[in-house]
């Protein structure tokens, strides 16, 4: 079998997501004869059907939603790849590294300072650090665990206690120490694109094994505070996020059996950049000398 191009997976993608051979040639800037022609060329060289076609319907067959899925991940490949060979030809690059607002940026600046490489710290919204790093558009990454960390190497640097967000007046605030087993059936805050198993840790719900009763969808910490403080929602949060975020109208209880919160280092996996060594050593150092959290305030 001949190899097969990435021109060819682009035409494909675009076929399989418009699921009609005119939209997609419109959106590839092409006519539509050379893109069926290289549609029945990619399907010969594999040897098997990728879309079940008529007249009115174009779907496709499980081969083709194979590939799909597969193709996804050899094109991000190939775009990283890009990505960091211009970046390598750079006369002096720096490592970029990417985290979420808040105490992964502030460990950032401290491992930064200590770094004798030159550093660009992106800060990125939540959910997005393993995508930049696939896509090449990161070299690091502060990510929290657990989470998707297909096709990334990670380092632990920090791991945490969890403890539950309540409004002052909530009838589990009276109490001084709390389970999981109290959260089951009560709404939790949603992070926008999470697993079920991400839904099931931040509602405590990956230990009782219980359903996780939805909240509102919040974007930041800050959104997620003011949902508990109006009584939408109750939340498991890092031990760390307590002691910086002290309110009045939020108390923070401790979660005794609430699986743990990490702060992990992440790069594409197999990567042999001498600078991402050096800097998850200098991380490694760093965070070895940092108070460890879990004090919670009363209120």
């Amino acid at each position: 079998m001949d190899d097969v191009e990435v021109r060819e997976l682009r035409y494909f993608r675009a076929v399989a997501e418009e699921l009609n051979f005119s939209r997609a040639a419109e959106r590839l800037g092409m006519a539509q004869p050379p893109l069926s022609r290289a549609i029945r060329l990619l399907e010969r060289r594999l040897g098997v059907q990728l879309f079940e076609r008529t007249s009115r319907h174009v779907a496709l067959t499980p081969a083709g939603n194979v590939l799909f899925a597969e193709s996804a991940k050899a094109l991000d490949a190939v775009t990283a790849a890009v990505r960091r060979t211009r970046r390598a030809a750079q006369r002096l690059p720096a490592l970029v590294v990417t985290a979420k607002p808040g105490v992964a940026t502030d460990l950032l600046r401290r491992i930064a300072d200590a770094h004798p490489d030159p550093v660009d710290i992106r800060v990125s919204g939540f959910g997005e650090q393993a995508d930049l790093l696939r896509d090449g558009q990161a070299d690091v990454a502060v990510l929290g665990c657990p989470g998707d960390h297909d096709g990334l190497d990670v380092e632990v640097l920090v791991s945490e206690p969890r403890v539950a967000a309540l409004p002052s007046g909530h009838e589990l605030a009276r109490r001084s120490v709390l389970t999981c087993a109290d959260f089951a059936g009560r709404a939790t805050p949603r992070w926008p694109g999470s697993s079920d198993a991400e839904r099931a840790y931040w509602s405590g719900q990956d230990v009782t094994g219980g359903p996780v009763t939805p909240g509102p969808v919040v974007r930041d910490s800050s959104q997620l505070l003011e949902t508990v403080a109006l009584g939408q929602a109750i939340a498991l949060l890092p031990a760390s996020v307590a002691d910086l975020r002290s309110r009045h109208d939020v108390v923070y209880r401790p979660v005794v059996d609430a699986t743990p919160y990490a702060l992990a280092l992440a790069w594409a996996a197999g990567a042999r950049d001498q600078r991402i060594a050096r800097f998850v050593r200098t991380a490694v150092e760093i965070s070895e000398a940092l108070p460890r959290p879990g004090a919670v305030p009363a209120g």
